[in-house]
C-alpha cells in the first residue's frame, strides 16, 4: 500500500511540473518565442560573449535547461482581477452573501489580496515573460554587431539574419556575419600647435597605445586619449581637457592599412562674447590657502587666525583648533610645484583619512598677480566633522561558536583630541548568544555572554621617536593606533577574562594595497572556571573515565550511585595516580590519559602573548559589484622571542619545566605564517565562479611546546569546509574524537558557482577541501600529526549547493554540505560512504564565506 501512495504522488507530482513547463503558454497566437540565437562569423559558429551581448533579444533564462523563471510567470493569471470578479458574475448572490458577514468594500478588498492578486504579481515579477521575436530588434541588434567589429577594425562588415522556425510558437535567429579583412595601423604622425606640449609628448611617445602594425580598434584611441591628458595634468598644463585630443584616420588606400594623425590644437575658451585661442601654458603653484573651518554661512566672514607654516597659509575663522603640521602633512600641492592632477587626489585621499573632515574640496584660480598669468593659487576648503559623535551598534550575528547572537555597541568618537587631528575611539560591547556545543546541563537557550570594553587612539602619521619619512613617505598615507581593551565572556563553560593592547602602524604601499605592522600586540587571557573543563569537553572526560572503569583502584576517585569518575576530585586524582604509576596501565592507555591531560592542561592555562606581526594584502578589485578580480593576504607573526632574548640577557632563572615566566605565567613563543588568495571569475548573465586557498601553520619553540588554543586553527564551518560542523573536521584523520578539536597547521581550498536563479534568490554549487594537523608540537597522536606529503591523502573534501538571497546591502546564505570524501573513515569507506541527507550538514551564513 505504501509502495502504491509513494507512485501515486509521484506521478501527480510530475504531472503538475509537466503541465508547469508549457513554454508557449502566454505566447500570442501568430507570435513565436525565442529559443536560441545562433552567430556565425565567416560561416564559423561563434559563442564569444562581446558578440552575443551586442543582440537586442535573448532567449529565457534556464537552469540546465530548465526555463524556472519562464514557467513562474506562465502559472501567474494573467487578468486576477477578472478572474475574482468572474466569481460573482457566475455566482449572482455570492456577492451579497459575502458581504453580509464582511463589508462590501472588504469584499473588493479581498480581491486585490495576496491570495487572489497578490500570488500573481509575485509570479509575474519573479518569473520572466516569454521572449517574443521581434525582426525590428534583429536589425538593431545587427546593427549593433556591425559597430562592435568596426570598433575592432572590420570596416567591410557584411551581415543577415534569418528566423528559422522550429514549432508554430517556437523559432531561433540565425545571424551571419562577415566580417571582411581588418584594417592594422600604418603611420603615426602629430600635429600639435603648443611647443611646449609637443616637446612634453615627445618625453612619453614610447608608451603610446597607437601602435604601427597593431590591428585597429576603437578604444586604443580612447586610451590614448586619457594617457595624453593624465600625462599633461600631472606637468602643469591644468586647461588641458581630453576632448582637446583628436585623430584625423586615412584608409583611402587600398593596403588595409591606417595613417594616424593626432592632432591637438592651442587652448580654446570663451572671453566673454568672444571665443578666443592661445597655445597652452604649463602653471605653477604661487600659493597654497587652507581654509580650515569652511562652511557655507561663514564663507564671507572675516577671518580671526591665521598662520604661515613651511609656506602654506592656514586661515580660520575662529582660533585655529590644529596643530599645522598635522594638517599641512596631508597636503601633497606645494607652493612651486607644477600643478598635477596626481597630488590633488593624493590629497583628497589623505585628508579624507584623517577622519576629522567631511569630504574636503580643493579648487584652483589663476594668480592675478603674475603678469605671465602661469601660476595658481590652490585653495583646500576643509569642513570640520563634530568633535564629539555618539554611535551605537545592533546586531544579530551567527558565528562558528554561537548559532545565534545579539550583539550591542555604545562607542564615543573624540576627534582633534590632541589639536593633531587624532581621533579617540571609547567604546563598551555586550553579547548574548546561544551554542548548542557547550554543555548546558540547565538547558538555558542564551548560554553565551561577553561583555567588554575598548579604547582606541588613532594618530593620522607613524608615532615613533624617529623620522620614517624615508621608510614609510606620506604618500603611503600612514597611520598608528594605539588600543587597549578588556572583555570578560561568562558561558557554563570554563568562562574567561581577555585583556589586550596594541599598537600597529598602517599604511598604503599602493592604491590598492594595505599593510599593517604590530610592533607590539600583548594578550593576557584568564580561565576562570578551569576544574568545569571535563563538563565542557565531555569527550575527553568519557575517554578518561572508561579507562578509569578498568584500572581504577582508589574508591574515592568516583561517585557510588554511577560509579563514574568525579569531576574534579576524581579525574585530577585519577590522572595524577596514571602518570606517576601509582596505577599502573598498559603503555597505550598511558599514551592516551597523557594525551588528555596534555590538552587539558593546554586548554585550561592561562596565556600571555607578546607578539610582533606584519600582514599585507592586495586586491584589484574595483567596487562591490566586481567580479572579476583577485585578492592576496598574507601573514607573519612572531610571539615571545623578545620576552626570551630579554629573558637570556638578564640570566632570569628558568621554572621546573625549564621554561621562563612572566609574573608566574610561561608566557607563549612561536612563529606563525599565513597565506590567503581569493580569485573571481565573471563568467557574465551574472555567474561567477569563485575560488580561494589557504595556508596557515604556527611552529611553537624555546619557550613553548604547544600554540595557544587562541592562535590554533580549526576546521568546518559556514565560511569553511560546509560539510562538517564547526571543530568537527580533523586533526587529519583522527575523525574530530574531542570537542573544540584544533591544530596549528591547516590547508584549506574551495570553489564556488554562483549563478542567479529568479529576482534576487540566487544559487551556488561549491567544493570544500582541506584539513587541519598537529606538526613539530607535543602532540604525539599519529593520526592527528602531519609527517609527510603522504599524509595529504588526509584532505577532506566536502560539496553541496546553497541558496543566496541578495538584500544589496548585504546577502543572506543557507547551504547544505555533503561529506564527499571523510579521512576519518576507513581506506575503502572514504569516498560517499556518508554522502546523504542524514549525514549532512546545513550551515546558514551572512554574506559570501570568501
Amino acid at each position: 500500500m505504501k509502495n502504491i501512495s509513494t507512485k501515486i504522488a509521484t506521478f501527480i507530482v510530475i504531472g503538475i511540473i509537466i503541465s508547469a513547463c508549457d513554454a508557449e503558454k502566454r505566447v500570442p497566437n501568430n507570435k513565436q518565442r525565442l529559443t536560441k540565437n545562433e552567430i556565425f562569423v565567416n560561416e564559423k559558429a561563434t559563442t564569444i560573449e562581446d558578440v552575443s551581448n551586442q543582440l537586442y533579444q535573448k532567449p529565457n533564462t534556464s537552469f540546465l535547461g530548465y526555463h524556472l523563471r519562464l514557467n513562474l510567470f506562465n502559472l501567474a493569471n494573467p487578468n486576477p482581477d477578472s478572474t475574482y470578479q468572474a466569481k460573482f458574475t457566475k455566482h449572482p448572490g455570492k456577492y451579497e452573501r459575502m458581504s453580509k458577514w464582511l463589508s462590501a468594500k472588504q469584499v473588493d478588498r479581498l480581491g486585490q489580496s495576496f491570495l487572489y492578486k497578490g500570488i500573481d504579481d509575485f509570479l509575474k515579477n519573479t518569473g520572466e515573460p516569454p521572449v517574443i521575436i521581434d525582426t525590428s530588434k534583429a536589425k538593431k541588434s545587427l546593427s549593433r554587431v556591425n559597430y562592435y567589429y568596426f570598433n575592432n577594425g572590420f570596416f567591410n562588415v557584411n551581415s543577415k539574419f534569418t528566423v528559422d522556425s522550429l514549432s508554430p510558437k517556437r523559432a531561433k535567429i540565425k545571424y551571419s556575419i562577415n566580417t571582411g579583412v581588418p584594417f592594422f595601423i600604418d603611420t603615426l604622425t602629430t600635429k600639435i600647435q603648443t611647443p611646449a606640449l609637443d616637446s612634453l609628448y615627445e618625453t612619453r611617445k614610447s608608451h603610446s597605445v597607437i601602435k604601427s602594425g597593431k590591428q585597429y580598434n576603437t578604444k586604443d584611441f580612447e586610451d590614448e586619449k586619457d594617457r595624453i591628458t593624465t600625462q599633461f595634468r600631472n606637468n602643469g598644463v591644468y586647461h588641458f581637457q581630453s576632448n582637446n585630443v583628436s585623430f584625423d584616420l586615412d584608409t583611402l588606400n587600398n593596403n588595409k592599412k591606417v595613417n594616424v594623425n593626432l592632432i591637438i590644437k592651442d587652448h580654446s575658451f570663451q572671453d566673454k562674447d568672444t571665443t578666443r585661442t592661445e597655445p597652452f601654458k604649463i602653471y605653477k603653484i604661487s600659493d597654497v590657502n587652507i581654509y580650515t573651518d569652511y562652511s557655507a554661512t561663514n564663507n564671507s566672514n572675516v577671518f580671526a587666525d591665521s598662520t604661515t607654516y613651511n609656506n602654506f597659509n592656514l586661515y580660520s575663522h575662529s582660533k585655529l583648533k590644529y596643530k599645522p603640521k598635522a594638517i599641512t602633512d596631508a597636503v601633497f600641492i606645494t607652493k612651486g610645484s607644477l600643478f598635477a592632477d596626481t597630488r590633488t587626489v593624493l590629497t583628497t585621499r589623505y585628508l579624507n583619512n584623517l577622519k576629522v573632515f567631511n569630504y574636503p574640496t580643493i579648487l584652483y584660480e589663476v594668480d592675478k598677480r603674475d603678469s605671465t598669468a602661469q601660476s595658481l593659487i590652490a585653495k583646500v576648503y576643509l569642513s570640520p566633522r563634530k568633535k564629539y559623535s555618539l554611535a551605537t551598534t545592533f546586531d544579530v550575528t551567527h558565528s562558528n561558536i554561537q548559532d545565534i547572537g545579539i550583539a550591542g555597541s555604545l562607542s564615543e568618537t573624540i576627534r582633534n583630541v590632541l589639536n593633531g587631528a587624532e581621533t579617540l575611539e571609547l567604546s563598551v560591547r555586550g553579547n548574548i548568544g546561544s551554542s548548542k556545543d557547550l554543555a548546558n546541563p540547565e538547558s538555558r537557550f542564551f548560554n553565551v555572554s561577553e561583555y567588554g570594553v575598548n579604547a582606541k587612539l588613532s594618530f593620522p602619521r607613524i608615532w615613533f621617536p624617529f623620522k620614517t619619512e624615508k621608510i614609510i613617505p606620506k604618500s603611503m598615507i600612514p597611520s598608528t593606533t594605539l588600543s587597549a581593551g578588556f572583555s570578560t565572556q561568562t558561558n557554563i563553560g570554563l568562562d574567561k577574562q581577555n585583556a589586550t593592547g596594541i599598537l600597529a602602524y598602517n599604511w598604503n604601499p599602493k592604491r590598492n594595497n594595505t599593510a599593517r605592522f604590530d610592533i607590539f600586540n600583548v594578550q593576557y587571557i584568564r580561565n576562570l572556571n578551569p576544574e568545569n573543563y571535563y563538563n565542557v569537553y565531555e569527550s575527553s572526560y568519557n575517554e578518561l573515565n572508561n579507562i578509569s572503569k578498568t584500572y581504577n583502584t582508589n574508591p574515592n576517585y568516583v561517585d557510588t550511585t554511577t560509579g563514574d569518575l568525579i569531576i574534579e576530585e576524581g579525574t585530577t586524582g585519577f590522572t595524577y595516580d596514571v602518570l606517576t604509576a601509582k596505577i599502573p596501565v598498559p603503555t597505550e592507555e598511558y599514551s592516551t590519559v597523557l594525551g588528555i591531560e596534555e590538552r587539558r592542561q593546554r586548554l585550561t592555562e592561562n596565556d600571555f602573548i607578546l607578539s610582533t606581526s606584519y600582514s599585507f594584502s592586495k586586491t584589484t578589485r574595483t567596487d562591490p559589484k566586481d567580479n572579476s578580480f583577485y585578492q592576496f593576504r598574507t601573514k607573519i607573526e612572531s610571539a615571545g622571542s623578545l620576552l626570551s632574548l630579554i629573558a637570556n640577557a638578564a640570566d632570569l632563572s628558568q621554572n621546573q619545566s625549564g621554561n621562563y615566566e612572566i609574573f608566574n605565567l610561561e608566557y607563549s613563543e612561536y612563529i606563525k605564517t599565513e597565506f590567503d588568495y581569493v580569485k573571481y571569475w565573471d563568467l557574465s548573465k551574472e555567474k561567477v565562479l569563485a575560488v580561494r586557498t589557504f595556508f596557515g601553520i604556527a611552529l611553537p619553540y624555546g619557550n613553548s611546546n604547544y600554540i595557544p588554543f587562541s592562535r590554533s586553527y580549526f576546521a568546518g564551518g559556514s565560511n569553511d569546509n560546509r560539510a562538517w560542523e564547526p571543530y568537527r573536521l580533523g586533526p587529519g584523520s583522527s575523525g574530530a574524537i574531542f570537542d573544540f578539536n584544533e591544530a596549528n597547521m591547516k590547508i584549506a581550498l574551495s570553489a564556488e558557482f554562483r549563478f542567479k536563479i529568479a529576482g534576487k534568490i540566487k544559487g551556488a554549487l561549491f567544493a570544500d577541501a582541506g584539513n587541519i594537523w598537529n606538526v613539530l608540537d607535543n602532540t604525539t597522536y599519529e593520526p592527528a600529526t602531519f609527517d609527510g606529503l603522504s599524509d595529504l591523502k588526509e584532505i577532506a573534501l566536502g560539496t553541496g549547493f546553497g541558496l543566496r538571497y541578495d538584500l544589496d546591502f548585504f546577502v543572506v546564505r543557507f547551504d547544505m554540505g555533503f561529506k564527499t570524501y571523510n579521512p576519518a573513515n576507513e581506506m575503502g569507506k572514504r569516498w560517499f560512504y556518508d554522502y546523504d541527507f542524514a549525514h549532512s550538514v546545513f550551515n546558514f551564513g551572512i554574506n559570501y564565506p570568501f
